[in-house]
């Protein structure tokens, strides 16, 4: 088990990461490693690596354009206007302030389903006020990734509707019968889970004081005279933000809702035609590099996936578990963390484990609320810590515009720590008593 190419690969990348090698080559390599030791090769891993990567063609084209919004919406001063808002409302009460984003953040997934998007938009005009008021941006990370988390995980609609489906009819196709609404019965004990952690990072882990400088933000044209109430500009700025998520709704793709909001900009002259090539630029400086590590965690995916090494895992797991539930729910927990950590989504992790976790489960006695929590936490684990998971890069691309909070040590440590850590308690403990 321990020699495991799947197991053995996520090591690869995880010390690499901690050494602070960057994201995508610690992957590539890890990829590399994976496919050798594997018996692939490295020109056939390399060729699986580079067809793989389209699978996230277009989260990765959705980054680029969603940033060039963002630093289309940040040059109007409409973020900076909303910022000075929150500001007020907030009052110099920091707690508040990072509970409040973590709140922001839920709709994101349900409400208004744009994911990540709206972090390069919200976060950085706020980073000079987290400054003043020296928040550790620690806490915000993961006031950040709890807001991109737990709705899915909790409840059905938007995200949550897709991965509570997938959940359903894995479970269904592999000999449970459970309709939808019982995904959502089991998973608030997850909640719990999620709700304890942020309030662990902001209330204990996090809550003194860290200084930051107070530096210009990448790809962002800073303006030191921004009016205080609304003018014509950023009311069709924000009708363009609407609109971006109304085409977002109706079509599912989130690039076209990023092309149609920059249009409608240009089209009313809030954009000027010849700044457009200044705007792409700042998009691709700030979630270029985002973009690219999410094409190669595609790839990574797929060679982790071509080396056929996930079944000997966890056959290697079934020999061990013998048939004491709470050891078998321990190991399969585990298997999920190492699969959900290299794939970097819960929702890709499901399917691969559905397939020999049912079996199993069902010969082992375990209830379908029980392999409800199991399955879902098998799969979330490491979307909260994974280097490759937008629940991490998400949060980095808007606390890092200053170029001030690392990607490994200032996000997905904390989150890994704060919510993988919670979710393996309780998905092992509602495994058991449910």
């Amino acid at each position: 088990m321990l020699l495991n190419p799947v197991v053995i690969s996520v090591l690869v990348m995880g010390i690499l990461c901690l050494l602070k090698l960057n994201v995508m080559l610690s992957m590539i390599i890890a990829a590399l490693v994976a496919g050798c030791m594997s018996g692939l090769g490295l020109a056939p891993t390399m060729k699986y690596l580079i067809v793989g990567m389209g699978g996230n063609s277009e989260t990765a084209l959705s980054y680029i354009l969603l940033g060039t919004l963002a630093v289309a919406i940040s040059q109007t001063g409409l973020a900076t206007i909303m910022s000075k808002k929150i500001a007020k409302l907030v009052n110099g009460r920091k707690k508040m302030l990072v509970l409040l984003i973590a709140f922001i953040a839920c709709f994101s997934q349900n409400l208004i389903p744009v994911h990540i998007a709206f972090i390069p938009i919200l976060i950085p005009p706020l980073l000079k006020m987290m400054n003043k008021l020296k928040i550790d941006r620690r806490a915000v990370a993961c006031a950040l990734t709890f807001g991109l988390k737990v709705p899915y995980i909790v409840f059905p609609v938007g995200f949550g509707l897709i991965f509570h489906t997938i959940v359903k009819e894995q479970l269904n196709a592999n000999g449970y019968n459970i309709p939808l609404e019982q995904v959502w019965k089991a998973n608030w004990f997850l909640g719990i889970a999620m709700i304890l952690g942020l309030l662990i990072a902001v209330f204990v882990s996090y809550r003194k004081d860290r200084e930051y400088q107070d530096l210009p933000l990448k790809g962002f044209n800073e303006e030191e005279n921004i009016p205080e109430e609304m003018t014509k500009e950023h009311w069709i700025t924000l009708g363009a933000a609407i609109l971006a998520f109304a085409v977002q709704l109706v079509t599912g793709s989130l690039p076209l809702g990023a092309i149609a909001a920059l249009a409608m900009m240009v089209a009313f002259k809030v954009i000027k035609w010849h700044s457009i090539d200044e705007l792409l630029n700042g998009g691709v400086l700030i979630m270029g590099l985002i973009a690219f590590i999410m094409l190669v965690a595609a790839g990574y995916g797929n060679v982790i996936r071509e080396t056929n090494a996930i079944p000997a895992l966890v056959e290697s797991v079934i020999a061990i578990i013998g048939t004491n539930k709470t050891i078998a729910a321990f190991v399969m927990l585990v298997v999920g963390l190492f699969v959900s950590i290299g794939l970097g989504s819960s929702f890709g992790t499901i399917p691969i484990l559905a397939v020999i976790y049912c079996p199993l489960a069902l010969k082992l006695g375990f209830s379908p609320t029980a392999m409800v929590i199991l399955i879902t936490t098998a799969g979330a684990l490491g979307d909260a810590g994974s280097p490759a998971s937008d629940s991490t890069l998400g949060p980095t691309s808007g606390l890092n515009a200053d170029g001030q909070h690392n990607h490994i040590t200032d996000t997905c440590i904390p989150t890994f720590t704060h919510y993988t850590v919670m979710l393996f308690i309780f998905g092992l403990v509602g495994s058991i008593i449910f």
